[in-house]
């Protein structure tokens, strides 16, 4: 075959050009692949965030219940016109700063473990004064944990806690001897938070308010900590047990909660 200039391509030319081609070939389908992988990295990025706004969101507006707030409020009423003004003054001090805590981890991946406990125990403190006589609670630290380092998701506690108190230890038919207790506490390189009661099972209304509030609020914790352990490898996973004593002859419920123990200097250094 001649070219316009009379010469013609030999074995070797066609060779050449046939690499050449082949190579930009390759190259653009490598430069594809890599571009669409690019963007469905990207797209799935997009996505995680915007997942983990919505939750952070839901989660922000499960704290602020309206049910928890009324309720709350209306508990300070009570104290004031049964003129119990060192109970009202208590409840109110307690109420307001576990919402400015609410507030001010509103919107943020991770806090101080000691942030976390502060507002879980005014919580508890608050339902408690609600339901003195119907449970107790206790909360432990280990101190192989460092509460002012170690780094836990915001208020991840606390929708177990609030499961505890409202489905089982309020359902038991005594209305007395309810026991709460939160143990947090390391083995490892692991954090376990553990959440246990003796109240029992009861039932609440399908329909009922608390009950979709309380399934509700759950929820949202359990996939926060999965796009936790997605998004940062903590490996975080939530069990739950029902434990026979036979010298005692009662049953306990028990949620752990598992994540890999991060602090802020891990935080910083990632």
């Amino acid at each position: 075959m001649l070219l316009q200039s009379g010469h013609m391509f030999s074995a070797g030319d066609w060779n050449y050009w046939l690499f050449f081609l082949l190579s930009i070939a390759l190259i653009c389908c490598l430069f594809y692949r890599r571009e669409r992988s690019i963007r469905r990295n990207s797209t799935r990025e997009i996505d995680r965030r915007q997942s983990m706004v919505n939750l952070e969101l839901h989660a922000f507006q499960a704290q602020m219940d309206p049910h928890f707030i009324f309720n709350s409020l209306n508990a300070i009423h009570h104290y004031i016109l049964s003129t119990s003004t060192d109970m009202a003054s208590l409840y109110l001090t307690r109420f307001s700063k576990l919402m400015r805590l609410m507030i001010a981890n509103f919107n943020k991946e991770w806090i101080s473990l000691e942030e976390d406990v502060e507002a879980l125990e005014l919580y508890i403190q608050l339902e408690q004064l609600r339901f003195e006589p119907q449970f107790v609670y206790k909360l432990h630290l280990s101190p192989e944990v460092s509460h002012q380092f170690t780094l836990v998701p915001p208020m991840i506690i606390q929708p177990y806690v609030q499961q505890a108190i409202w489905h089982r230890i309020l359902q038991r038919p005594q209305k007395s001897g309810g026991r709460l207790e939160v143990f947090i506490g390391r083995h490892q390189d692991q954090l376990f938070i553990q959440v246990e009661d003796n109240g029992v099972r009861g039932e609440l209304q399908p329909a009922s308010y608390a009950a979709t509030q309380l399934s509700r609020n759950v929820a949202i914790a359990a996939e926060r900590l999965q796009i936790m352990s997605e998004k940062y490898h903590i490996h975080a996973q939530v069990t739950e047990q029902d434990i026979y004593d036979e010298p005692s002859q009662t049953s306990v419920s028990r949620i752990t909660i598992n994540l890999q123990h991060i602090t802020s200097r891990h935080q910083q250094a990632g």
